[in-house]
């Protein structure tokens, strides 16, 4: 008999967390250990070395930033992002970070069953509603001229938010202003921060006053 897939699930929704692993445990799989931030991915890939590791993006200390520093200690750690989040930034980075899945969370648990197996026999995997678009976007700012100003490659959305930051609005209050959940705003932030190459909510938002005043 085939040994079962040992899977780690790593969200920061505890209900949604514990919902999904015991449907994939139901399937057939084997669930190894569960998490809810990068902190909690790094030690259970270090401690438990699962076949697969199904993470989210947005969950304390960012997804995407975990893949890269696990398959520096573990290269043929297999990873398989599952999230809500279609940005064509987060699937190239996900899966030129190493991942070697991309999949929404609306997907069916069949469906995710057939993946992580085809992903725990060396295949990788991206949503189809999001492959196409990530390739046209991408060869998009291939042609495209180089920007000078580096609140350009910010998003219309993550302009709105960077223009509150800089009111000084915590996460919360522009979450409510904006009518959206304060973890959407924090993925934004993530984002906002490695786009402008800033460490900070502080110097996010002296760059927008300096864009703002022609600096």
């Amino acid at each position: 008999m085939t040994a079962p897939i040992r899977l780690a699930v790593i969200d920061d929704h505890p209900l949604f967390r514990e919902g999904l692993a015991r449907i994939l445990s139901d399937i057939g799989f084997k669930i190894v250990a569960e998490g809810g931030s990068k902190e909690d991915a790094l030690r259970i890939a270090e401690q438990e070395r699962p076949d697969i590791m199904l993470m989210d993006i947005s969950m304390p200390g960012g997804g995407l930033s975990a893949i890269g520093q696990i398959r520096a200690r573990h290269p043929d750690q297999k990873i398989v992002m599952l999230t809500v989040s279609e940005l064509t930034d987060d699937v190239a980075e996900a899966m030129n970070n190493g991942a070697k899945g991309y999949v929404l969370k609306g997907v069916g648990s069949r469906t995710l069953a057939e993946i992580l197996r085809n992903v725990a026999n060396g295949e990788a995997y991206v949503s189809p509603a999001l492959s196409a678009r990530v390739v046209s976007d991408l060869s998009s700012r291939s042609t495209a001229p180089a920007t000078k100003n580096p609140l350009d490659d910010l998003t219309e959305r993550e302009r709105a938010i960077l223009s509150l930051v800089a009111t000084g609005l915590s996460n919360k209050r522009i979450a409510l202003q904006l009518d959206t959940q304060e973890k959407t705003i924090k993925h934004h932030m993530t984002r906002i921060l490695a786009k402008l190459r800033v460490s900070n909510r502080t110097e996010a938002a002296v760059a927008y006053r300096d864009a703002a005043n022609g600096r």
